[in-house]
């Protein structure tokens, strides 16, 4: 290994045709390393390398793989302290969040060793005597991961586990803004008993290694997180070569806060819905849906609340904003900030750069209100620490606006109603939905997706994950 953050194909690290240097957008002077990226050539070799690991994977015994899968979790857990530190530094989300999303990484590589142990099929008795019938789930095959960069390494774990866990041999291209955690994950795998060509790392570009890997027909199955854009023109490639393809894509979540809700815990769940990870969730509350009867009091405690958030570079301690991810993401934030007032929303916090110590993508949380659904900032997705608010009169109007946009994947209320909530998750046409808790946060033992314009295809997370990670076998048998 020549490079000090080289590709890992077929068991090997393996130099790439060129690097990309890392930075930290805390501080742009903190340069974190140089990472390899390959070439289309070398997609091909490690998809050569899959394809002939993952025959000798599905044939491990599953106490070995339930060893594998604990082993990596068991170091993700030891080490969250350095890697959740590497994770803050490179994607710049504050230091406990970081942490965290090493600690959910080792829960899904520990709920998935279990997995191993619980594939059980089924038997049922034909409808022809004698004769009894078997469904059994094998693997897929080779998996393709492309992951996206504001969850660098939970986003991407919470593919790999499964796939690992049922039997498949993945190729896994991470987000080119975040190599570091994507390298330091596939470090940890390289040292366990996988077959060469099991698990493969190619870092590089969407428009070269990405699209190398979408339009292969030599691989079995895709999986990607990323805008609805991209995820439209996987969805295209996958399907000319009939590839079994799983796309978790763009967001416009709200959050409905009703006449007799809790204001300070409303507060909470906006702040963090709509804040925590600086807005950079699919599942962030950019949308606000506030019943006129309490819209003013929450307005007022939301935006002092906001005054008191510190915003600063990830490591720093104290700080629950951190910057956004890169200079492009900035000006488009600042962008969607000028556009939202010419359309006449008011701003009543934020909006503007901030000046830290360290030269980095820091912007205040922003909060509008006077705006409505047909706003453009409403209606697509921002991916940044703004947060709108639209006054509702009632909750048919709640749910209705709710309900109209292209998107579908987490929404929330916020209510001492049971009758409410009730009618809430009834009605919301979401994947997901929270009564009186953030958008965003969700477990890792259930299914995790959306609707419309928000996912397509088999659910990610939980038991869910195996109609991704298997295909089924029905075997019929005459005694």
């Amino acid at each position: 290994m020549s490079s000090p953050h080289a590709l890992y194909i077929n068991g090997q690290w393996v130099d790439g045709t060129s690097h990309i240097t890392n930075a930290n957008p805390s501080d742009l002077t903190d340069v974190i390393g140089d990472y390899a990226q390959a070439s289309a050539a070398q997609v091909e070799d490690a998809i050569t390398a899959a394809r002939n690991g993952q025959k000798e994977w599905a044939k491990t015994g599953l106490e070995q793989r339930y060893g594998v899968l604990m082993a990596i979790g068991d170091e993700l857990m030891a080490r969250k302290e350095e890697l959740g530190r590497l994770l803050s530094r490179e994607e710049g989300k504050p230091l406990a969040e970081g942490m965290g999303e090493v600690a959910r990484s080792a829960q899904f590589f520990h709920y998935y060793a279990a997995e191993v142990l619980r594939q059980l099929d089924e038997r049922v008795d034909s409808v022809r005597p004698g004769v009894e019938v078997e469904t059994r789930r094998e693997p897929v095959g080779v998996v393709g991961i492309i992951s996206p960069w504001n969850f660098p390494m939970a986003t991407a774990v919470w593919k790999i586990a499964p796939a690992l866990a049922f039997g498949n041999a993945v190729i896994f291209k991470p987000a080119n803004l975040v190599p570091a955690s994507a390298w330091a994950l596939t470090e940890i795998i390289s040292r366990q008993a996988l077959p060469a060509g099991t698990f493969n790392l190619l870092m590089g570009s969407g428009g070269s290694v990405g699209e190398a890997l979408i339009t292969s027909p030599a691989i079995n199955a895709l999986t990607f997180t990323g805008s609805l854009e991209v995820g439209r023109r996987v969805a295209a490639a996958t399907a000319g070569n009939l590839v079994k393809c799983q796309l978790e894509m763009g967001s416009k979540n709200a959050l409905i806060v009703a006449e007799d809700a809790d204001l300070d815990l409303a507060v909470e769940a906006a702040f963090n819905g709509a804040y925590s990870g600086t807005g950079q969730k699919c599942t962030a509350s950019s949308r606000l849906i506030v019943h006129a009867g309490v819209h003013d009091a929450f307005v007022e405690k939301l935006t002092a609340r906001l005054a008191k958030a510190k915003v600063g570079p990830a490591l720093e301690e104290g700080v629950q904003i951190g910057p956004v991810a890169d200079a492009r993401q900035l000006e488009s934030n600042l962008n969607w900030i000028e556009r939202a007032k010419a359309e006449g929303a008011k701003l009543v916090f934020g909006g503007e750069r901030v000046e830290c110590a360290s030269d980095g993508h820091f912007m205040a949380p922003t909060l509008f209100v006077d705006t409505t659904n047909e706003m453009a900032i409403n209606r697509e997705e921002v991916f940044g620490p703004i947060a709108c608010v639209i006054k509702v009169a009632d909750m048919d109007e709640a749910i209705a606006t709710l309900n109209d946009t292209n998107f579908g994947l987490t929404a929330g209320i916020i209510t001492d109603s049971l009758a409410l909530a009730n009618r809430f998750k009834a009605q919301a046409e979401t994947g997901c939905v929270m009564v009186n808790l953030p958008t965003a946060g969700t477990d890792y033992h259930v299914p995790f997706g959306g609707r419309k314009d928000s996912s397509f295809g088999p659910r990610e997370q939980g038991r869910y994950a195996r109609e991704f990670y298997t295909v089924v076998k029905t075997c019929y048998v005459k005694a």
